[in-house]
């Protein structure tokens, strides 16, 4: 016969607030300042204590299981973007690869157009979230935002609209692609 039995400890994270940045609580909701701007971010998780002392954020729970335990370290690392956000902003590097038809790039709003794709008459499109940055220098394309999600997925969405399909890729190389992400070259 086996018995499964939940171990329950108390655990609580802590991360200490950089200098020169404010973060407040309100709630589940933790908003930070720092000298690049402002953001904030909502959890929606369920009995988790979030309480500020000291100059430091404490997450956790008198007795949590192993499920609560992973949802505080991925809130930790949450957290931790949103410090390093508002102190240097998120940047993503792309390049424009054309082989066979030159391929031109433009943001008009909070979308943008890539031209003359493998020839195509009509311009591909695609949405850009709020909040990114987006920069074109010739062939390079220089994506900056507070927020790490709204960069990487401004980033894929320019990735992902040039995605050659029912072509063999060997030949087909022409496309935007992602060349340095945060902390990391590719």
């Amino acid at each position: 016969m086996h018995f499964s039995i939940k171990m329950k400890k108390e655990f609580y994270s802590e991360i200490e607030i950089p200098e020169g940045i404010e973060a407040e609580i309100e709630g589940r909701k933790i908003s930070v300042k720092g000298p690049e701007g402002e953001n904030s971010r909502e959890f929606k998780i369920g009995n988790l204590k979030f309480e500020k002392k000291n100059g430091k954020i404490r997450i956790g729970h008198s007795s949590a299981t192993r499920k609560e335990k992973r949802m505080i370290n991925t809130i930790t690392a949450h957290i931790k973007n949103l410090f390093k956000g508002v102190q240097e902003k998120f940047e993503y590097k792309l390049k424009i690869c054309s082989s066979h038809f030159p391929i031109t790039v433009e943001i008009k709003g909070n979308e943008a157009i890539v031209k003359n794709f493998l020839g195509e008459k009509t311009p591909r499109k695609c949405s850009m979230p709020k909040g990114a940055e987006i920069e074109i220098n010739k062939d390079i394309i220089t994506i900056k935002s507070i927020d790490r999600e709204i960069a990487g997925q401004a980033a894929a969405n320019l990735e992902t609209v040039t995605k050659v399909r029912n072509r063999d890729r060997r030949v087909f190389q022409d496309g935007i692609f992602i060349t340095s992400k945060i902390g990391r070259e590719i």
